[in-house]
Order: C-alpha cells, then sequence, then structure tokens
C-alpha cells in the first residue's frame, strides 16, 4: 500500500512538473515583459542602449495638481515598449520645471505656465529666456482659486492681509504676484506649501490661500469648511494681456459655492515645453519621435479616465511669443491642421464689428483670449449631455 501511496505521488509529481513546464513556455515572462528582459540581460550594454535611446522625460508638478495627472495620462497612453517611454516626474511647480528644463540632466520636457517666461524677464532674473525655449502644444488653461473667510467679498478686501501665495518655486507664486501686482493690491504674501497653508487658513492663522489649477483641482475640491468661500477675481483690464476669463460653479466645488451660483475668476495657459535643441542632435531626435506618436494617439486623452482638461488641448492653439518645437509645426503642417479657433474668431470679429473695423491689436488679443475661453467653456457644455448619459 506505502508503495502505492508513494508511486502515485511520484506520478503526481512528475505531471505537475509537466504542466508547470508547459505554462512556463507558454507563458515565459521575458517575452511579456521588456523590463524583465532588461533584469534577464543585466549588464549587458545593448540593454542599457535600448533602454535610453528612446525614453523621454516630463518634469510634472507638485502632489495633487493637474501636472502630475497630465504626465501619468502621458506615460498611460503613449509608452510602447523600446520605442517610446514616457518617463513622468514628480516635480516642484512652474519655475523650478524652467530651471529643470535648462539645467537639470536627462530633462526633455516640462509643464509650465505660460506666465513664468515673462514674469523672470520682467524682474531681471533671466534674458531672452524665451529664445532658449520652444512649445510642444499649448495645454489647457488653469483657474485661480482665491479661498477666504465669508467676509472677504472682493480681492481690494486681502489689502494688508495675510495671504499664502504656495512656495516661490511653483507657479502660483507667479501668477499670485502678477496680479495683485496688475491690481494695486498689496497684501502679505506667506510662502507657505499649499497642503499646509490650507490648515493654518482653517486655523485663523494666515486669511487667504491662493491656488492655481486645472478644475477640477482636487486641493481645492476636497477643501470642506462652512467658513470659507472662493472669492470672485475680476477681469479687469490689467490682466487681460497675459489672462483669460473663467467661471466656477457649485458643480466645479460644490464645497466653496452655493448650489446655483458662480464665482469669476481668471486663468492662465500651461505649456508643454522643451529646451530649443538644434535639430541635429540626439535630444531633437527623442522629442521629435515623441511629437509623432504624442499627435498622432492625441484623440485617445480625450476620454475617460483620463483628466477632463484634456478636453480644453487644441494641438494647434496658437501661443504669442513662443516658438514652436519644428518637428510639432511640420507634423502640424503635414496634416493640414491648422489654428482654426484663429479664423474661426477673426470671421466673427468681422461679422460682428461695426462697418468691418476692427479693434487695436492690443484689443484684439485680449478679445481672442476670451474667444478661447469661452469655446472652451462651450465645448465642455457639449459634452456633459453625452457624459450623463453612460
Amino acid at each position: 500500500m506505502k508503495r502505492l501511496v508513494g508511486m502515485a505521488i511520484i506520478v503526481m509529481t512528475m505531471a505537475y512538473g509537466f504542466a508547470a513546464r508547459a505554462e512556463e513556455k507558454e507563458y515565459d515572462p521575458a517575452k511579456v515583459s521588456e523590463s524583465l528582459k532588461a533584469i534577464f540581460q543585466f549588464g549587458s550594454v545593448e540593454t542599457k542602449r535600448t533602454l535610453n535611446a528612446n525614453t523621454v522625460t516630463v518634469m510634472s508638478g507638485t502632489i495633487g495638481g493637474t501636472y502630475v495627472q497630465f504626465g501619468a495620462d502621458l506615460a498611460s497612453v503613449l509608452d510602447d515598449g523600446n520605442k517610446l517611454r514616457v518617463l513622468s516626474i514628480v516635480g516642484r511647480g512652474s519655475v523650478q520645471s524652467v530651471a529643470d528644463i535648462l539645467f537639470l540632466q536627462g530633462v526633455d520636457l516640462g509643464i509650465v505656465r505660460s506666465d513664468t517666461l515673462d514674469y523672470l524677464e520682467k524682474k531681471g532674473f533671466a534674458k531672452d529666456i524665451k529664445k532658449q525655449f520652444t512649445y510642444v502644444t499649448k495645454l489647457y488653461n488653469e483657474e485661480m482659486y482665491v479661498i477666504a473667510s465669508k467676509s472677504i467679498r472682493s480681492m481690494k478686501d486681502l489689502e494688508g492681509k495675510t495671504v499664502s501665495v504656495d512656495l516661490p518655486n511653483g507657479g502660483t507664486f507667479i501668477t499670485a504676484t502678477n496680479v495683485f501686482e496688475r491690481l494695486g493690491i498689496k497684501p502679505k504674501f506667506a510662502y507657505i506649501e499649499q497642503r499646509i497653508s490650507m490648515e493654518k487658513l482653517k486655523a485663523g492663522e494666515i486669511d487667504a490661500v491662493i491656488c492655481a489649477g486645472g478644475k477640477p483641482y482636487k486641493s481645492v475640491s476636497q477643501f470642506k469648511d462652512d467658513r470659507f468661500h472662493l472669492v470672485p477675481v475680476e477681469y479687469a483690464k490689467p490682466l487681460q494681456g497675459d489672462y483669460l476669463p473663467a467661471t466656477l460653479t457649485a458643480k466645479d466645488y460644490p464645497n466653496l459655492i452655493a448650489e446655483g451660483a458662480q464665482v469669476d475668476t481668471i486663468a492662465v495657459p500651461a505649456v508643454l515645453a522643451a529646451y530649443n535643441w538644434a535639430p541635429n542632435t540626439e535630444r531633437y531626435r527623442k522629442l521629435a519621435l515623441f511629437v509623432d506618436r504624442f499627435f498622432t494617439k492625441f484623440p485617445a486623452f480625450q476620454n475617460p479616465p483620463f483628466h477632463p482638461k484634456w478636453k480644453e488641448v487644441s494641438l494647434s492653439a496658437p501661443l504669442p511669443d513662443w516658438q514652436r518645437f519644428p518637428a510639432a509645426k511640420q507634423w502640424l503642417d503635414a496634416h493640414k491642421i491648422e489654428p482654426v479657433a484663429r479664423s474661426r474668431f477673426d470671421d466673427f470679429l468681422k461679422q460682428k464689428t461695426a462697418g468691418g473695423k476692427l479693434p487695436a491689436d492690443s484689443e484684439r488679443e485680449a478679445l481672442f483670449r476670451q474667444f478661447q475661453a469661452w469655446e472652451a467653456e462651450q465645448a465642455r457644455a457639449q459634452l456633459r449631455p453625452a457624459q450623463k448619459s453612460r
């Protein structure tokens, strides 16, 4: 009996071994994952070359912000084995990303706010800095949020008050500084990391917190305290050269806006930027590879589960005073994709302007920015019924 049991165990073990070998043959992990291949070939010069040849790094932003989510989306859609890998890096904000693109080894792209470079030049921190940058595409518009107690009814009420504007290496600091300077309002700035500043606001240690990011902006959505609300930011003339009008509703932030109400604010464009590499360099080649796949796969970003702000992105949208990355322009030209919004705007002006007389260039650019913001809002409104029916 013992002998029969022993033979049975041997047979079962052999059968299991054959099955395991068959399974290994069918599901060879080295055929499934390029990463495992790299491990199996540890120390190979060819592996090192392959992994580095087509990896493009994107400097995104801080945890909880829209930049980080966009970086993750880019990696999710565009990764294609060894043909292209998008490595999204958690960053420290728009100002730091400018420095990283210029000086940090291995950084190919970064998401920055369009007002950052102008600020650095106007303050004398940099000269002709835009010549060192190109842009792949304008991304989306980032709304400005001013969270304060309900006793603060307007921006003017923040005169002399303590206002947190995040850390000086971020885009929020730039935007807040610009806005207060142009409006002639002088608060007491506090440079506090955003999550900490929210807690200090609740504790009464500061009077307001400024945030800037694409809605829905996580830290603002999660802020819950009935004592506070969003303060309106008027689209005053001093702001119209660099910013866009925007509207926030109770649907966007029910914790801070009453049902049926809305709050006017401003927005600033986010830009996918790169260093101005010469066309015959290896870094230029990798960026051109990224552009081709990004632009080709772009429709995928317009649908869930990716960030809703992708619906605002128009690859061909012009960006005043910036130079387009040549490979991006060549791709758009080859596919005959033109900045349609600009032509529609020109037609709109001709029809609406009395006697066909067009406004001055400065007024025209401000009107176009408003037109862009209006079109983005209309696009979102058209998508809402479709999303509800799912």
